[in-house]
């Protein structure tokens, strides 16, 4: 093998071409990018001379170590106890399967350390997943500070625009963007979780170029649902660097001689259509993860609590249950509130079994009386908090994190139980296999709604020897394994106080996932719309309830909330008791609608049309083939003066249809021709009254 060898990787529609450089030291990135990108000079070719760095620190490096990359950022620092930092390795060897597949082997025979970078394409989709294997092959163990996952390059021609995900509690998901010319951009979280500040996604562009249309777009995102952080460079010479990893707890990662870390995996996409059509590669990954979960429908389901809160009990939960079934809902869930000593904030949580006070006649006899409407049943959990008043907190009180001699905080009156620890996770297992073999429950809604404060474990080792987070996420991961193989007809959704726990470990796991707690039509909106950027719509579960908004207040129609959560899995939450006669009916027609249209909802191709800052947006989505097409529409602004003053319709185009074909609206049974729609739009009507719509279009 020589230094100008390479290697490519082959998806669907892309190429990744990596060759080996400086002398063998490090692996650089050659192109990446639409089938044929590979042929030609590299956009990355090195400047011939570089001053006050070195060569690999002006690099399009794969992976580096600090020791070869002093200066501009390393993704790799480790250390013998009490030695220098640094590694300076070589490299080893190749094993590559075809274009699918591909592992780089370094050394560094002094420290005694192995590195393996692993390349896995996706079959069906534009994504390579990329991760390391650190081994330590010396007689002394490492210090690892630094042990991200891999660092992706990205040709700029003066800057980068960056699109990324923020908010905080009941404002996940914004899309937000900044222009990075020369300096460094990082976010991070080191909640136990992803967190609801940042979201471990980022899309990358030229930002010479229009966001949507025809512009190169590079996306990246960590399956982790530990602490994370995520770091992107504007390096001179004309380049983004972008790295991302895992973050340990105690600051650093010891290995032990013979051991071996595998960092998380790094997903990376690439679509030549703008912010758009990135997103819709990351729908067709999320898609495959999901495995034959993918064909199981998601049922319309009834939460009863912000109708009932804390408030359980058999009489109103039934009461209830049977206006939900009579809107066509599948599914009932009881939420937080159905355990022995749950009656606020303060107790019950890790004693989960049903209070013989709210269910009188029995639990399972209340579970029959919910399933005799029709509907299935489901529960809310939240297995790794703790309340302190708890008869579990009494007999294990070392299960909770801690740190002897420091007091506990307590975070929605509760502590959070070391999930790193195998007899935790034993009686999670034991918890849920009780619940879900004594009665018939089919779906669990697993929530977690405080971060570790005093993160540690006493009696657990020294503690520079420990990994809290990575052991609690590997403690999180055999649990949702555990269900998914012992109980794989239950529903799984995901919660983290809302959208705080949203990752590819998780959604692989889990059938649906609670992007926020905040339910307001407008704030939901927008919540939505950043979550689609990066997640699929099977993946999004969405209520329909009466909660006025938080951030943007206006008073939106029932329709409104409804077109809002069929845009994902559609749920309600509302005290529906108090809806009137009319109010249940229109639900009823909502519904039965969305059960015609799931299925293309939750498979097909999804199109951004415009954002809730426009008067007039939506979300299209074609069914495989075209032969359907959904439009879910809102007006989210004033009106046009009508009616006191004549006005036009509103309008909003879709994208992606053939402009030869008709298509004809299966409501209305008007016809409009490709051309007219992918030119002037669909047209709206907006009143007062009427400012949302699903649009049914059958290609003729």
């Amino acid at each position: 093998m020589t230094p100008h060898d390479r290697w490519l990787l082959r998806t669907e529609n892309t190429t990744y071409a990596v060759r080996i450089a400086g002398e063998g030291r490090w692996a650089e990135l050659v192109a990446w990018g639409p089938h044929g990108v590979e042929t030609g000079p590299s956009p990355f070719d090195p400047p011939h001379r570089t001053h006050f760095i070195t060569r690999a620190d002006a690099a399009p490096a794969e992976y580096v170590p600090y020791g070869l990359r002093p200066f501009t950022g390393a993704d790799l620092v480790a250390q013998r106890p009490g030695r220098e930092r640094g590694t300076w390795w070589t490299f080893d060897s190749a094993t590559q399967d075809g274009d699918r597949a591909l592992r780089l082997d370094f050394t560094d025979e002094e420290l005694g350390l192995r590195a393996a970078l692993h390349y896995e394409t996706v079959p069906g989709t534009d994504v390579i997943l990329r991760w390391t294997e650190l081994s330590c092959t010396g007689d002394e163990e490492l210090r690892l500070e630094r042990i991200d996952s891999a660092a992706v390059n990205i040709p700029v021609t003066d800057g980068a625009r960056l699109t990324y995900l923020t908010g905080q509690w009941s404002q996940e998901f914004r899309r937000t963007q900044l222009e990075l010319t020369r300096g460094r951009f990082e976010m991070a979280s080191t909640q136990g979780v992803p967190g609801h500040a940042y979201a471990p996604w980022l899309a990358v562009q030229d930002a010479a170029e229009p966001a949507e249309g025809n512009t190169p777009t590079y996306g990246i995102a960590l399956e982790w649902s530990g602490n994370w952080h995520l770091t992107a460079d504007a390096e001179p010479g004309g380049a983004v660097r972008v790295r991302a990893g895992r973050v340990p707890h105690e600051g650093a990662v010891r290995l032990a001689p013979g051991a071996t870390l595998t960092t998380p995996r790094l997903a990376c996409a690439f679509s030549p259509e703008g912010l758009d059509g990135l997103a819709r590669v990351w729908h067709r990954y999320e898609r495959r993860l999901s495995g034959e979960r993918m064909n199981r429908t998601r049922k319309v389901l009834y939460n009863s609590w912000e109708a009932t809160g804390f408030d359980v009990d058999a009489g109103s939960q039934l009461e209830l249950a049977e206006i939900a079934a009579g809107m066509g809902a599948e599914l009932f869930v009881v939420d937080d509130g159905w355990f022995t000593g749950r009656h606020d904030e303060t107790g019950g949580l890790g004693d989960w079994y049903p209070d013989p006070a709210n269910f009188p006649d029995g639990f399972d006899h209340f579970i029959d009386r919910i399933r005799a409407t029709g509907m299935d049943f489901g529960l809310w959990v939240e297995p790794e908090s703790i309340s302190p008043n708890s008869a579990l907190h009494a007999e294990h009180p070392e299960w909770v994190y801690r740190i002897d001699g420091r007091p506990a905080t307590l975070v929605r009156e509760q502590l959070l139980l070391d999930l790193g620890r195998e007899d935790v996770q034993d009686f999670v297992i034991a918890t849920f296999d009780r619940l879900l073999g004594d009665h018939a429950v089919s779906y669990l809604k697993w929530d977690m709604n405080r971060p570790p404060t005093e993160r540690g474990r006493p009696g657990g080792g020294p503690v520079e020897e420990q990994d809290l987070d990575a052991a609690h996420v590997a403690g999180y991961l055999r649990v949702l394994d555990h269900l998914r193989t012992r109980h794989p007809h239950v529903t799984v959704e995901g919660c983290a106080g809302g959208g705080g726990r949203i990752e590819h470990a998780t959604l692989a796991r889990t059938d649906v996932v609670w992007p926020s707690d905040n339910t307001a039509p407008l704030d939901r909106l927008a919540i939505q719309y950043g979550y689609l950027h990066a997640h699929a719509p099977h993946t999004m579960s969405s209520w329909v309830t009466d909660s006025p908004g938080v951030f943007d207040p206006r008073p939106r129609s029932l329709a409104f909330r409804f077109v809002t959560a069929m845009a994902g899995v559609l749920g309600i939450g509302a005290d529906i008791r108090t809806w009137s006669a009319e109010q249940r009916a229109e639900a009823a027609r909502w519904v039965s609608r969305y059960k015609e249209m799931r299925d293309l909802i939750h498979h097909g191709e999804v199109r951004l049309l415009g954002t809730p800052a426009d008067a007039t947006c939506g979300v299209q989505y074609e069914e495989e083939g075209g032969a359907r097409i959904a439009v879910t529409a809102w007006n989210t602004g004033r009106l046009d003066g009508a009616p006191l003053v004549p006005g036009r319709a509103a309008r909003l185009r879709l994208r992606g249809l053939d402009p030869a074909a008709r298509y004809t609206d299966q409501h209305t049974k008007t016809v409009h021709s490709g051309a007219h729609l992918l030119h002037y739009g669909l047209p709206f009507a907006w009143t007062a009254q009427y400012d949302a719509e699903l649009v049914v279009l059958v290609k003729q």
